[in-house]
This record gives structure tokens, C-alpha cells and sequence, in this order.
């Protein structure tokens, strides 16, 4: 299962540092993406990708999620010979992220189960 089929992305850039947002379609899954997607799988996933850190800011009130990229552009987009240099296929790439199904389908029976329990 991949990440994009529950969650959509997008890319941006300042210099060398790239953010993706993350944001579920539906918003039950926050709490799933906010256990499972941490600032270490990210920095793994993208592997020699980015050199430098990675920092997620949580935007509980918009269920989204805002993943900060430092030294991850060659660069920066003026001093790059890269065929992306804004890093905008990053979002993209984010969204093939493996993320394990069974673990999905608990947590989601869990969270249907909770919100039918107080209707």
C-alpha cells in the first residue's frame, strides 16, 4: 500500500531546502499518518537524497502535516545542474512510500469503531 492512496502532497522551495506538505483525505487517518510517517522513515526514505535534517510540524487543526527538507536541492535551484531543481517531483516520490497495510486496516477498524461508539 502506498502512501498516496490515502494522503496527497505537494512540493515546495526556498534555496536548498525543500517542505512537503502531507495532508490524509480523510481526516481519521491524521493519526495514523502522524504514528507512522516520523522525520526518521522520511530521512531514510529519501535516503542520499537529503543531507540534512528533517523536521515535521504538526497541523493538528488542518490534520496536515508539513515535512521541512534542509540540503535537499543540490544546492538550491540557481546553483543546480538537477533536471528538478525546485524538487517539486519530491511530492511525488513522498506519495510511493510503502506503508504496511495490516497495520492501516487495524488502526482504521479501530478508529471506525471508536466514532460509531459515540454516535
Amino acid at each position: 500500500m502506498k502512501l498516496g492512496d490515502i494522503a496527497h502532497s505537494r512540493a515546495g522551495d526556498k534555496g536548498n531546502i525543500s517542505n512537503l506538505s502531507l495532508i490524509p483525505y480523510n481526516e481519521l487517518d491524521y493519526l495514523f499518518l502522524k504514528k507512522q510517517i516520523t522525520e526518521e522513515k522520511v530521512k531514510s526514505y529519501f535516503n542520499e537524497r537529503i543531507k540534512g535534517s528533517v523536521t515535521r510540524y504538526e497541523l493538528p487543526h488542518l490534520h496536515a502535516f508539513n515535512f521541512v527538507l534542509e540540503a535537499a536541492l543540490y544546492s538550491g535551484v540557481t546553483r543546480s545542474l538537477a533536471l528538478d531543481p525546485h524538487g517539486k517531483t519530491l511530492s511525488s516520490i513522498f506519495l510511493m512510500m510503502e506503508i504496511d497495510p495490516e497495520e492501516y486496516r487495524k488502526y482504521r477498524h479501530l478508529s471506525l469503531s471508536k466514532t460509531s461508539d459515540n454516535h
